[in-house]
């Protein structure tokens, strides 16, 4: 039952989310206003309940004292012993003023409090700071100090603004977090939907210069030039296979990802300014595994090389390293190009952000969602000098099997 109950709470936590995702902006503002409202009201409507019980309580005690005199000085009294006896929920210390602290009576005190007297001048102090006690002058010359805290609904009524304050915060963080993610769904579903419409309209033309490429392979033409427009092709059918697979599951499996960044590395190669170097280490080391859509990362890899050529302004080099220990795989991508401001190490991973003249800034931007979102890595700036290049970072788990 207590399972079925955790289900209904859940169905209906995920409709109100829901509801709330599907009002404008300008609604969801107005709702934030009147919940801050209510909020402010009831602190202000509390604030003003605990002073008026604080001023009962006041006097009150003033009456317990007049009772107390009355009955020193006039003797036992129904009236004023019935309205001292009917005190059952401010506590108050008798004190005899003297070298030594005597209590002459009190109540709602705890037994224990008054057998030590450490914790009765504690209690005492406290009480003091809290009311100024009153001074019970008796007809044998005695003097007497009444001291009196706060009873537990006024010690409640003081704390319940805290605590609705502490509510107040907790729905403003609750609704900015439920709005901003919200928001950012709707954002990713344009996305989504604008990436599987572009591969939908892609592969029409796809399809189209698959078969214009077997005509050209039955006529007299330079079949070296036939060759690579077929591996253009195949590229440009990978990247319509990969924005397809945006918004979808992501599945990984093991790959050697010395042989996944070198197939990347040589169509690259032959596609660059001959005034850039390109140079790749994985294929001269021990092969090392991880779990990884190759689609994708392979896209993630091929964006460092465009940007590491875009820094280079068709002149440099560029140094694809594969390096790895007992944990990690680390796949480096170092340009000597014009390098990076370490304020903006962060920044070139933000949608939108480009220092290219042409350009929507998002490549970086989905690399870096496509390694740590579903390849569950990391991708930085590991080091950068501004004239002198760029060196960033995947880190991937090792994989054994």
């Amino acid at each position: 039952m207590k399972a079925l109950g955790g289900m209904h709470e859940n169905r209906l936590y995920k409709a109100i989310i829901r509801r709330i995702s599907k009002l404008s902006f300008g609604r969801r503002v107005v709702i934030i206003v009147v919940g801050l409202a209510i909020g402010v009201t009831s602190l202000v409507f509390t604030s003003s309940m605990a002073r008026q019980l604080r001023i009962k309580e006041q006097n009150e005690v003033e009456l317990w004292k007049l009772a107390l005199e009355r009955t020193f000085d006039m003797g036992y009294d129904p009236m004023w012993q019935f309205i001292f006896n009917n005190n059952n929920s401010i506590p108050f210390l008798m004190i005899e003023q003297g070298s030594e602290m005597k209590v002459v009576d009190a109540k709602l005190i705890p037994t224990k409090v008054l057998n030590d007297p450490r914790l009765l001048e504690k209690l005492v102090k406290k009480m003091w700071a809290s009311n100024e006690p009153l001074e019970i002058k008796v007809i044998d010359g005695r003097t007497l100090y009444l001291f009196y805290g706060d009873s537990l609904l006024l010690k409640m009524l003081v704390w319940f603004p805290l605590v609705q304050i502490l509510v107040i915060i907790i729905f403003i963080v609750f609704g900015f977090m439920t709005f901003s993610s919200t928001k950012q769904d709707q954002q990713n579903r344009v996305w989504i939907g604008l990436a599987k419409e572009t591969a939908h309209q892609l592969g029409t033309p796809t399809s189209s210069l698959l078969g214009w490429l077997e005509y050209l392979r039955s006529q007299p033409v330079d079949q070296g030039a036939v060759d690579e427009m077929g591996k253009d092709i195949k590229r440009l059918m990978k990247v319509v296979d990969r924005f397809s697979k945006i918004g979808s599951e992501t599945v990984l499996s093991p790959a050697n990802i010395n042989e996944v960044v070198g197939d990347s590395v040589l169509y690259f190669r032959s596609r660059i300014p001959k005034n850039v170097t390109l140079s790749y280490n994985g294929l001269a080391i021990s092969p090392v595994q991880s779990m990884v859509n190759v689609a994708l990362f392979e896209w993630v890899v091929e964006n460092l090389m465009k940007n590491a050529l875009d820094a280079l302004q068709g002149t440099g080099r560029i140094d694809v390293r594969i390096s790895a220990d007992d944990n990690n795989v680390y796949v480096d991508v170092a340009d000597t190009g014009k390098g990076i401001a370490k304020a903006n190490f962060k920044r070139i991973f933000e949608p939108g952000y480009t220092t290219k003249t042409r350009g929507w800034g998002l490549g970086l931007s989905l690399s870096k969602r496509i390694i740590e979102s579903y390849h569950h890595g990391k991708i930085a700036v590991s080091e950068s000098e501004i004239g002198k290049g760029t060196t960033i970072r995947i880190t991937l788990k090792r994989s054994y099997k």
